[in-house]
């Protein structure tokens, strides 16, 4: 009787907390935090990257830093290589066309006066113990870029577009890693280049990813760290597909169960293609969740800078993410 009674104390005291304190998903997100997110996007939004112009100097920049965290973090690269390089063409400037990547597309292109981008996405992993299925969570890293006849600031930063999302990648990374445990499906963390110019860095991978047809989830990021009504901070935009109403239930709960300070707009949507990365997955019927906190005044602006942020918002946005994927990436169905 008094073991039982010790059991009984045990589990409803202080020491039952201190278990439930200890679940892989708490050790994840106490990973999480704002200094962190600073680093990232006050790094990445800095002048010296000239605005991250995909094919530039200031995007190779950027790439390599998403690369330099990566292996302090000790995350594998996807393949032999962080990096997975293409080439994106288009038509002699004076002519009206978008960059393209497909095969079909560059050959037609290759015979007149063309425009040639060398490109990089960067792709890493944690392997998971069924190495045949994945789940992935991106956000593109490139921006706009410079325009020198612009009067005053002439830098495109992007810290919300996308330096945001990147850092929300770089932290689920990490959170993964402190969890201690491995997950069920493989985890693919992705950094797209040539989003401004046309989705380039996710068509390109979809299109050569040997194993598309395994991918069960894919999660996106696209600005998350400004507010477009400053009396409604807590506000984002929710987008997923309709026919897994589940993820939407996972917000909730996860909302509820860690008391983030988020208002989110439930946008379930059958096949969420528009306005970002999250198109090329959706197009190939691979479900997608979206975060997206609308536009603001600064959108694809110079006045994109970190110090416009709000932290909070990025913190429980990257958060609740990463509760997402960890349900991507361990729930047998969804």
């Amino acid at each position: 009787m008094k073991k039982i009674l010790l059991l009984v104390c045990l589990l409803s005291g202080p020491f039952y907390s201190l278990l439930q304190a200890q679940t892989p998903e708490v050790k994840g997100l106490n990973t999480i935090n704002q200094q962190t997110a600073e680093a990232h996007i006050g790094f990445l939004a800095d002048d010296l990257l000239e605005g991250r112009e995909a094919g530039f100097k200031g995007g190779r920049l950027a790439g390599a830093y998403i690369v330099s965290c990566l292996k302090a973090m000790g995350v594998s690269p996807l393949q032999d290589s962080y990096y997975q390089p293409f080439e994106a063409y288009n038509r002699e400037r004076q002519k009206r066309g978008r960059y393209q990547v497909h095969p079909d597309s560059i050959a037609v292109l290759k015979q007149q006066t063309h425009q040639c981008l060398q490109l990089n996405n960067v792709l890493a992993k944690i392997e998971g113990k069924n190495p045949d299925e994945y789940v992935i969570v991106g956000a593109h890293y490139d921006h706009l870029g410079i325009d020198p006849a612009l009067a005053g600031d002439q830098i495109y930063n992007g810290a919300d577009d996308n330096a945001s999302g990147v850092s929300a990648v770089l932290q689920i990374a990490r959170a993964f890693l402190a969890t201690g445990v491995k997950p069920e499906r493989t985890v693919i963390f992705a950094f797209w280049d040539g989003e401004e110019k046309g989705l380039l860095g996710s068509s390109y991978f979809v299109q050569s990813f040997p194993y598309i047809d395994r991918v069960k989830g894919y999660l996106n990021f696209d600005m998350i760290g400004r507010n477009n009504n400053e009396a409604n901070p807590e506000h984002v935009v929710y987008f997923y597909t309709e026919a897994h109403p589940v993820f939407g239930d996972w917000l909730k709960r996860d909302i509820s169960k860690y008391g983030l300070k988020l208002k989110p707009n439930y946008r379930p949507w059958d096949k969420p293609v528009g306005g970002s990365d999250n198109a090329s997955f959706a197009k190939l019927n691979i479900p997608v969740i979206w975060y997206h906190t609308d536009g603001h005044p600064d959108y694809h602006m110079p006045g994109d800078h970190s110090d416009k942020i709000n932290w909070s918002k990025v913190v429980d946005i990257t958060k609740a993410s990463f509760l997402n994927m960890w349900n991507l990436a361990n729930e047998k169905k969804f």
